[in-house]
């Protein structure tokens, strides 16, 4: 089996389902009713997926830094150990939005990690179920793994961070729909408006028809709305660090790689009532 280390077709993980190095992931998240995430997975799920749960398993509740704090490296290795991962293994995320909520996070987490060996389903559930290819209601039980590792902390910014990168001339992409970025409404946090400086590009550009777009197309995009900047120079963020995770995806597949993610983003930004908001 090839190494799938951004993106993996439905056939493709159809034809690999079985294989002792893949550990397939549910990531689905639904915020709208979050008790509704678990319970979609344990109705159905692509056979032998591990379950994500985007509070318990890729957050760190109780903690600053956002709705969704990132985690500490003993919690994500607890999750790793769960979920069975070995450093040898393939692993494939899903979810049901096009990869934002939350594949991608899981995604990004794995490569802060230094697990490359990792890729998004493209089209995730819709597209699997579309093609009518097995799913099933079995809860499986992996057998525990140990990987130790750590996160690497240079593409984790902090908000303090996020002001010194824009200070440096670094550029912040905000990952949210247009009307929450000017601040025209607000669904989720106290404040509305963006950081000073970002500039915003919707995750939903990514995709079409639930497809992620093809890589010329992205990379010819992210030139345009970059510049100059090099990807080391560019850090992202959204509403609370998760669906920033779907710009790193992008970026990386279409050979961007080495953005960093604001992990806190808008959320963990407004924490502090002296940093500055912009709207418009």
């Amino acid at each position: 089996m090839s190494d799938w280390t951004t993106l993996v077709s439905a056939e493709s993980l159809r034809e690999a389902l079985g294989r002792d190095d893949l550990v397939v992931v549910d990531a689905r998240a639904y915020l709208a009713d979050r008790s509704q995430s678990e319970a979609q997975y344990r109705a159905s799920h692509i056979p032998g997926a591990r379950y994500a749960d985007l509070e318990r398993d890729l957050s760190a509740p109780g903690r600053s830094g956002g709705r969704h704090p990132w985690p500490d490296d003993a919690a994500f290795a607890a999750v790793l150990a769960r979920w069975g991962v070995r450093p040898m293994d393939q692993v494939v995320v899903y979810d049901a939005a096009d990869g934002a909520l939350a594949a991608a996070r899981v995604w990004f987490m794995l490569k802060a990690w230094g697990h490359e060996r990792v890729a998004v389903l493209d089209g995730g559930w819709g597209r699997w179920n579309a093609l009518g290819f097995p799913v099933d209601d079995a809860i499986v039980a992996p057998v525990p793994s140990h990987y130790a590792g750590r996160f690497d902390r240079s593409r984790l910014l902090d908000s303090d961070a996020v002001q010194r990168h824009l200070d440096a001339g670094g550029v912040l992409v905000d990952a949210r729909a247009p009307e929450r970025f000017r601040g025209d409404v607000e669904p989720l946090d106290r404040v509305a408006g963006h950081v000073p400086g970002a500039v915003n590009r919707p995750f939903a550009l990514n995709v079409e028809g639930g497809i992620f777009r093809p890589r010329d197309v992205l990379a010819r995009e992210f030139a345009a709305l970059l510049g100059d900047a090099p990807p080391e120079a560019v850090a992202v963020m959204c509403g609370s660090g998760v669906t920033a995770c779907h710009h790193l995806l992008a970026m990386e597949h279409a050979g961007l790689r080495g953005a960093r993610l604001s992990t806190g983003s808008w959320s963990g930004w407004i924490e502090d009532p002296s940093r500055p908001v912009a709207r418009g």
